[in-house]
């Protein structure tokens, strides 16, 4: 009887196994100006990447003045649902909400006012969401920039001076009161947040013009809501970088974000957080491919996106 427990303990475990190794990444980004909407690819070594529906959208933006879908970010919620939020503009106080059962069919696109009663906000930049079991709640966070908020930085391009900020839903219905979420006395867009052991780690982009960063840094928290704490210098090289969205594999961090300037992608990786390895020549993604994010689905889910024409 014990060996039959032990061979069924064994047969389970290679099962897990299986399903963990069957597991397969899919970038959601977007492309132009982003009128066109939604667009997947997939990769299962997470390096190299191909366009899923003939790099065709999956979703046209349906909500806002200005009808965009900049820097998608979508994340699987505890519900089982593919949560998405995006840029809807250049100059708006919102942004925009849908999810998904399967990628494929989407329900109605919201526009979610997260600024709306700051006179002064200028926009709503680049949201990402990030779930905290501890709280059983979601934290949607975005850059804005808020006329007069912070001192004044003669340095900053066109008066924008961004800090991050933050709303917490359960349901993507109610809405808390919008707080600050990272002030560390600079320019600072593009967050990314993803839950490390008992802390949770922040990818975010240094906008300084003077003295010239425009890099990926690193920051800290105990709590999903901060406060969160720079730790170390920059990850990227002598180039521009933004958009930075984090892969984990095994204990291998890989953190690709676009080399804007260049009109390409790059990457970064490490095993500690702290020593960062160049593996630009290592990966390859779609043609195009602008500001996404990086998540895990299923081989069967993505079995079903790839029969797509």
């Amino acid at each position: 009887m014990r060996s039959l427990y032990l061979f069924l303990l064994l047969l389970l475990s290679g099962f897990n196994l299986m399903a963990q190794s069957n597991d397969a990444y899919i970038f959601c980004y977007f492309k132009g100006n982003s009128a066109d909407g939604l667009h997947l690819a997939y990769s299962n070594d997470g390096l190299q990447w191909t366009a899923l529906k003939n790099d065709s959208s999956f979703l046209k933006p349906a909500v806002a003045k200005d009808r965009l879908m900049r820097d998608p970010c979508i994340i699987r919620g505890a519900d089982g649902l593919f949560h998405m939020v995006w840029t809807v503009s250049w100059a708006d106080k919102g942004i925009g909400y849908a999810n998904s059962k399967d990628l494929i069919n989407w329900s109605n696109q919201q526009f979610i006012p997260v600024m709306a009663k700051e006179d002064g906000a200028r926009n709503s930049w680049a949201p990402e969401i990030t779930y905290d079991a501890k709280s059983k709640q979601y934290m949607i966070y975005w850059a804005t920039t808020i006329k007069g908020r912070f001192a004044t930085d003669t340095t900053v391009e066109a008066g924008y001076n961004h800090r991050m900020y933050y709303t917490l839903t359960k349901d993507f219905k109610t809405f808390s009161d919008v707080k600050l979420l990272y002030e560390p006395g600079f320019n600072v867009i593009d967050a990314t947040i993803v839950p490390y052991g008992k802390k949770y780690v922040m990818f975010f982009k240094d906008e300084r013009l003077k003295p010239e960063q425009k890099n990926i840094k690193i920051a800290y928290a105990n709590k999903i809501t901060g406060p969160y704490k720079q730790d170390g210098d920059k990850i990227t090289g002598n180039y521009w970088a933004e958009g930075p969205t984090a892969l984990q594999k095994g204990n291998e961090w890989i953190v690709y974000f676009d080399k804007y300037r260049n009109h390409k992608y790059g990457a970064v990786s490490s095993t500690d957080l702290k020593n960062w390895k160049d593996i630009s020549d290592s990966i390859k993604l779609p043609s195009g491919i602008r500001h996404g994010t990086i998540f895990k689905v299923t081989q069967t889910e993505l079995d079903k996106l790839k029969a797509l024409k």
